[in-house]
């Protein structure tokens, strides 16, 4: 089992860049294929990233595709999410996830979740 803690959040200018961090806890983080949702007000949450746990396969829904870049640091147990080019349409809590593969992950099949951290884009 793997608990996620998600920070980084706030308050950013459109156009600007944000990075989001994601803490896990337990030894085994590394076999973990780690990813971001997020949900914005009113809608359903939403696949954004995910990397597997090599580092070598990344994922990326086309909205953020260009403009958002996922990373993790094994040794530091720590996944993250840099952002550039924020539009207010991002603005959404963000959410980290930890899971088994990309397919389910992406499909929300068993995945940990973590608390969330709300990013705001200002016009």
């Amino acid at each position: 089992q793997v608990q996620l803690v998600e920070s980084g959040g706030g308050l950013v200018q459109a156009g600007g860049p944000l990075r989001l961090s994601c803490a896990a806890s337990g030894r085994t983080f590394s076999s973990y294929v780690m990813g971001w949702f997020r949900q914005a007000p009113g809608k359903e949450r939403e696949f954004v990233a995910a990397l597997g746990w090599c580092g070598g396969s990344t994922y990326y829904a086309d909205s953020v595709k260009g403009r958002f870049t996922i990373s993790r640091d094994n040794a530091k147990n720590t996944v993250y999410l840099r952002m550039n080019s924020l539009q207010p349409e991002d603005t959404a809590v963000y959410y980290c996830a930890a899971g088994t593969s990309a397919f389910n992950m992406r499909r929300e099949r068993n995945n940990y979740w973590g608390q969330g951290t709300q990013v705001t884009v200002s016009s």
